[in-house]
């Protein structure tokens, strides 16, 4: 049965400039309700989500929510507030104890320091925050942008348990076909609504698709046929038909309106450049140790222990060879050291052992997930054309750069803007402008699926698969990695690394439990284990997670449900025991003996399982506690 939504929109409609952005969307959220929010970039997303949390106000329309209704948002650039995360997470309201449970469930010290912190600390943090705060509804714009593998399985683990109601954006397929049951599609400035979840979406959207393009081709067509009559009629007639001029109007009216929300397509094009040689690089016991606490990877891929000074082993001895033409994914926990063994491979670092030979005529272009290149006063004009000037050198190629960026959705009017003004997934697109324009015969891409939206990774993907020059990807997108990896190498952020033909399930499959906990060497078979000749002598490494000394969130959650139940539920049942006492409620009203008898059993069960609950979590918050 359908329950009255937590928040609606209806008739809703907002300018953005000369044009609307919104033209009449109609949204309901109900409790417990797990939806994404599907849309290209630019179409609108993150504004509708701050329409339904209440931060902007429409210029039309209704917005109507459900009295007491709790809500949270998880922006798409969270931005950390107070000296410790603890003090971040309790700034939206949330009781300290459920903000340091929420922290830990993440990955985070509570009384860490809340600067310099990472991407994927940044975001863990405001996760954090979001689930403390206990909400009737959560909005997550992108939540997975800069978190690893592992903590994206955290986050689907503790949405899919969640009893409240979600609405997320996000461009990672896998992530959203685990844990949505409804789609909302932001299309032409309008909703639409599929009641299942993001698995069906793609055969849906098409079947919308093909059905509307269908439409405009009948709607030319009768433009056509009454172009034809009109101008046969003045020709015969010396007359004019006012009545058919003005529906001929009309439909040459409507076509140009469909036609003008017809959405332009990113056009991606690359250049392998000349041929490298058969080698690209090859490894040979390479091993590589930091000493320092200081960073020197990529953000969100800390290279060293923050905090302490000790040494620790990034790579243990490890052998690769990369040959031309391969599709290469690294993959591995925010830490493990993927950049580490991105510039090992490229030669921009020197390993403490072993041994790196690279190939010759090598073209390298790399993309770097920090967008360090973007300085934020730069305009979009002066990111594409350094070396000044009005065009860019494209494959060999001059062009025009307003051209140039029109093909990668850029209007003309966003070429004197600063780049802090554009959205991340502009400021992605614009890396990805300025690296496709070279000539490369190896693409290194760190994180390219960061913000973009799901049709832009579409064209990358198909851009990437015809691509003859050798590729090396790091991305925590398991869809993405599965559809371009020939070979998968994973790091565990204890030193050890495993090569796997294939990509991301396949090195799941032949390889559980390498990235959660120590492992020894998979026996010879289609994972290469990171050692010189496939073997390595691995100590058991210590857990990079300390043993909780506290009860988990749920754990501590539960009871605390547990002892209320314990103090609620006697009074409940003396009260049920009570009615059904009544000689004469059985015949009198049987219907009801029969209800009261059966609420009478279920809540001695629940008081039974309480009661087991509670000594259980009792005795385990004792143990943790030494």
């Amino acid at each position: 049965m359908a329950r009255a939504p937590l928040v609606s929109l209806r008739d809703v409609r907002l300018q953005d400039g000369p044009l609307p952005l919104f033209d009449g969307v109609d949204l309901a959220i109900e409790p417990g309700q797990h939806a994404c929010l599907v849309g290209r970039n630019g179409a609108g997303k993150s504004t509708l989500m701050k329409l339904v949390m209440g931060l902007i106000e429409a210029d039309s329309g209704e917005r109507a929510v459900q009295a007491g209704a709790r809500f949270a948002y998880v922006p798409q650039e969270p931005v950390i507030v107070g000296p410790t995360l603890r003090d971040h997470a309790v700034s939206g309201g949330a009781d300290p104890w459920a903000a340091d449970q929420w922290l830990e469930t993440f990955g985070l010290d509570p009384a860490k320091a809340a600067e310099r912190l990472s991407g994927g600390e940044t975001r863990r943090a405001d996760l954090a925050r979001a689930f403390a705060e206990q909400p009737d509804l959560l909005l997550l714009d992108e939540p997975t942008n800069h978190l690893d593998i592992l903590a994206i399985e955290t986050l689907e683990d503790e949405l899919k348990s969640a009893r409240f109601a979600v609405l997320m954006v996000s461009h990672d397929r896998t992530f959203l076909e685990r844990t949505t049951k409804r789609c909302f599609w932001l299309e032409n400035r309008r909703v639409r609504t599929l009641d299942k979840g993001f698995k069906a979406f793609d055969a849906w959207a098409a079947k919308v698709t093909e059905e509307e393009a269908e439409s405009l081709r009948r709607l030319t067509k009768e433009i056509e046929r009454e172009t034809y009559t009109f101008y046969r009629s003045i020709t015969a007639q010396r007359t004019r038909n006012e009545g058919r001029a003005r529906r001929l109007e009309a439909l040459r009216q409507d076509r140009a309106a469909r036609v003008a929300d017809l959405p332009r397509e990113i056009q991606l094009g690359v250049d392998a450049g000349q041929t490298s040689g058969k080698l690209v690089a090859e490894l040979k016991g390479v091993s590589k140790t930091f000493s320092s606490p200081t960073r020197s990877g990529g953000e969100g891929d800390r290279e060293a222990v923050e905090g302490n000074a000790a040494a620790r082993t990034i790579l243990k001895p490890f052998s690769t060879k990369v040959l031309r033409g391969d599709r290469l994914a690294i993959v591995g926990p925010n830490g493990a050291g993927k950049t580490t063994l991105v510039r090992l491979l490229l030669g921009e670092m020197q390993p403490d052992a072993g041994s790196i030979r690279l190939g010759v005529n090598l073209q390298p272009v790399y993309l770097d997930q920090a967008r360090a290149d973007l300085r934020s006063d730069m305009t979009l004009w002066d990111a594409l054309t350094p070396g000044g000037g009005d065009s860019i050198l494209v494959r060999g190629h001059s062009k025009h750069v307003a051209a140039y960026a029109k093909d990668f959705l850029f209007k003309e009017s966003q070429l004197r803007q600063p780049v802090s003004t554009l959205s991340g997934g502009e400021r992605n697109r614009l890396l990805l402008a300025r690296a496709l324009a070279q000539p490369a015969n190896l693409l290194i891409l760190d994180e390219p699926t960061n913000d973009l939206d799901m049709e832009t990774l579409d064209r990358l993907e198909d851009l990437l698969e015809d691509y003859d020059g050798t590729l090396i990807l790091v991305s925590h997108d398991r869809d993405f990695i599965d559809r371009l990896a020939t070979s998968t190498i994973a790091l565990n952020g204890r030193g050890d690394a495993v090569e796997t033909p294939g990509g991301w399930s396949d090195f799941v499959h032949q390889n559980p439990g390498f990235l959660t906990a120590p492992v020894s060497p998979p026996p010879g078979g289609s994972g290469r284990a990171a050692s010189e000749g496939g073997k390595s002598e691995r100590a058991p490494a210590a857990s990079s997670t300390a043993s909780p000394k506290k009860l988990s969130y749920k754990d501590a959650r539960r009871l605390e449900e547990a002892e209320r139940e314990v103090e609620t539920l006697p009074a409940r049942i003396e009260t049920l025991e009570t009615a059904l006492a009544d000689p004469a409620l059985y015949a009198a009203d049987r219907k009801r003996f029969d209800q009261l008898s059966a609420d009478l059993d279920a809540a001695r069960a629940q008081l039974e399982l309480a009661e087991a609950d509670w000594l259980r979590l009792e005795e385990m918050k004792a143990a943790l506690a030494g």
